[in-house]
């Protein structure tokens, strides 16, 4: 099975890092790569095996810096001439749906991308391809824009806004 048709994770809400949704909390968060054995396939909607076999691709774990050990999700990304691609992105199990642990994954996975994109003199540039259903989603959500059909883009004022919320003190 290879990669999904377009971007589709929920960006529940812009928040400061990650937000228990019981207990109100904040949970700082951190990236790293990720390995095959970390990743149980009955936890996850896609492939990742796909992701981590593929040369070209990047793949990272989200952690709160409290629990290094918790994948609370996962993004892989390209890197192209002047921007990062997103492949694909998801939450964890626990933070899909009405019962999620935490608020803020899939905003969060976003902004890193868009602070990798700054981090190597791309401007913030960050594109990816959005089922279509999810287009208007998306520019209401991450501030993204059309670019050709259903690929999108992230430009250097979303990005910021999206870095300013998720890494103030980084």
């Amino acid at each position: 099975m290879g990669r999904k048709k377009g971007i589709d994770i929920e960006i529940d809400k812009l928040t400061n890092s990650i937000i228990n949704v019981i207990s109100g909390e904040i949970f700082e968060t951190e990236f790293n790569k990720v390995s095959k054995k970390e990743i149980r396939k009955v936890d996850w909607l896609f492939d990742w095996d796909f992701e981590l076999k593929d040369r070209n691709s990047k793949v990272l774990k989200m952690t709160t810096t409290e629990n290094k050990d918790i994948i609370q999700g996962l993004v892989s990304y390209t890197i192209d001439e002047n921007f990062i691609f997103v492949n694909l992105v998801e939450n964890a199990k626990f933070n899909r749906g009405k019962e999620k642990l935490y608020e803020g994954v899939g905003g969060n996975l976003f902004a890193y991308c868009c602070k990798l994109s700054f981090d190597m003199g791309f401007g913030g540039y960050v594109s990816f391809k959005a089922k279509t259903t999810l287009i208007e989603y998306y520019k209401k959500s991450l501030g993204a824009k059309i670019a050709l059909g259903q690929r999108m883009y992230v430009d250097h004022e979303a990005s910021l806004k999206l870095i300013n919320q998720y890494f103030k003190n980084k």
